[in-house]
């Protein structure tokens, strides 16, 4: 569906936009964070490799984010690698005392679009410190396990996680890309308050994992939360729908996660101004839940129809 030269306001939604429009989640029962936040993944060179392309652009999306209410940031010392927290900092310290910073560690990257698990216990300390260095923190809010080391036993890599929290370097610990067994274990050795799997209307996979976050109230943020792909195409059952309800395709998948589970976070990313208050303008978006309700079905139907 083609991007309106106007993307804003929509469907009625109100011209003061605002990510506080999403409501709001309490991580790990204490931070207080909007539910739509922003993915700092893009603002990384392509490939998600070094600067990128407008750096200077890079941090105006970032200070448009705090401006329209985006109290929640999530990005990794893999992206770039290490280029996105340095952009973080460069455009918000010092930060707003109610902006919480995500961060995650577990991977090398050798080069553009390569990515290389690394759970030893050495190089997510190194990984943290590093993290606390450019970030210009002193306690990392929230740091996550970029994936399971199958290399490394998980109690070596959620006890350097432990141990990082106990000397009150990381506040709260979080998965990602996990199942539903592999929290079970993990929450034998520290609690862990988020869950970051990949997840869309166009790609309900995970929703096992996403039913046993809700049950204890464990965030889950979807990483790739705006569909793509044959869905999303014009013409496609996303794109039809969007056109009903006056919405482009982006608005309607985060309209959709938001109203799918009260712990789920968003975060889409972008590398331009204008795709972020689209982004954001979803959070005033109010939809008819029994039509969510079918589309997503209808939608998860035809992914399961493709995949027999």
């Amino acid at each position: 569906m083609k991007t309106p030269e106007v993307s804003v306001p929509v469907n009625g939604a109100p011209n003061n936009l605002s990510a506080d429009h999403a409501g709001e989640f309490l991580l790990g029962g204490n931070l207080r964070i909007h539910r739509l936040g922003f993915g700092a993944m893009r603002i990384t060179g392509k490939g998600i490799w070094k600067e990128p392309q407008d750096r200077g652009e890079a941090i105006r999306v970032l200070r448009r984010a705090i401006e329209l209410g985006v109290n929640f940031i999530d990005t990794a010392d893999s992206y770039g690698p290490e280029v996105s927290e340095r952009i973080i900092a460069e455009a918000l310290h010092p930060y707003p005392a109610d902006l919480v910073i995500a961060t995650k560690a577990g991977f090398d990257r050798p080069g553009p679009d390569q990515w290389i698990e690394n759970g030893r216990p050495e190089h997510l300390r190194a990984a943290c410190e590093g993290s606390l260095r450019r970030l210009r923190l002193d306690c990392i809010d929230l740091f996550q396990l970029h994936r399971v080391d199958p290399k490394i036993p998980a109690e070596d890599q959620l006890g350097a996680l432990k141990d990082l929290q106990s000397q009150g370097k990381i506040r709260y610990i979080g998965l990602s890309e996990v199942t539903v067994a592999q929290i079970e274990h993990a929450r034998t050795i520290v609690p862990i308050v988020t869950v970051q799997n990949r997840y869309s209307i166009a790609d309900q996979s995970a929703s096992d994992v996403l039913d046993y976050c809700e049950g204890l109230n464990i965030g889950f943020i979807p990483w790739s939360p705006l569909a793509a792909g044959d869905l999303a195409a014009e013409g496609g059952a996303l794109d039809r729908a969007a056109a009903q309800f006056r919405v482009t395709t982006s608005q309607l998948a985060l309209a959709w996660l938001l109203w799918r589970s009260p712990v789920i976070l968003p975060i889409p990313g972008t590398s331009r101004v204008q795709h972020l208050e689209e982004n954001i303008a979803a959070a005033s978006v109010k939809l008819d839940e029994a039509k969510l309700r079918e589309l997503g079905q209808a939608i998860r139907a035809t992914d399961q129809a493709r995949s027999n």
